[in-house]
């Protein structure tokens, strides 16, 4: 393996230094991104319970703000639930804007990797290859041995950049896709509780879904 980085070149180093990024994004994002964690089972009916019991104060709303992003976004809700259904809708709009960018987090930055992790390995292919036929001009073509063990070499990183590019184009589709099915269902739940609040739905089976 290391043999391999160094007949790779300077260029190996960037190379490198991209998939460990790619690598802490991954990991972060799968432990961030897990469903348990955004949306809490029964979150919803819980408090809708409170708001039956009329126990539903504005220190327990901060609570619930604070205890996860869906929580997040049903807070934005609550705290102008004296307000109309319009007021509410976009109170949760606004604040699920903030929470989905929230939840995009680093997923740029592993889209960047992907896109510039290839174009780091052609661009030490073209420079290997430039010294391939340096070696050409200077001792002739004669020698297979030679040409194909550099013609090889300036290969190494293009290989290791398609190495990178690949695993973490598929993750940046795959949490980019995760977080818009999130987003629907966070929106979806925090407007069947605004509907319900307002008396325009019953709440009978609708919350524990």
């Amino acid at each position: 393996m290391l043999d391999l980085i160094y007949a790779g070149g300077w260029l190996m180093v960037p190379i490198i230094a991209c998939s460990i990024i790619a690598t802490a994004i991954v990991i972060e994002r799968a432990w961030t991104l897990r469903r348990a964690r955004i949306m809490p089972e029964n979150l919803v009916a819980r408090i809708w319970q409170l708001h039956r019991e009329k126990a539903l104060t504005d220190d327990l709303i901060l609570e619930i703000r604070d205890s996860s992003p869906l929580g997040r976004i049903l807070a934005a809700g609550l705290i102008n639930r004296h307000h109309s259904h319009a007021v509410m809708k976009e109170a949760i709009h606004d604040s699920g804007r903030h929470v989905v960018a929230r939840l995009e987090r680093f997923l740029n930055t592993l889209g960047t990797v992907a896109s510039v992790a290839p174009l780091l390995g052609l661009l030490g292919t073209v420079l290997g290859m430039i010294d391939v036929f340096g070696v050409i001009m200077e001792v002739g073509s004669g020698n297979a041995g030679v040409l194909a063990g550099g013609i090889s070499k300036a290969l190494i990183t293009t290989a290791a950049g398609l190495s990178v590019a690949i695993p973490a184009l598929m993750f940046h589709r795959f949490f980019d896709n995760k977080v818009d099915r999130l987003a629907m269902d966070m929106e979806e739940q925090a407007l069947r509780l605004v509907e319900v609040l307002k008396g325009r739905r019953e709440a009978s089976g609708e919350l524990a879904r």
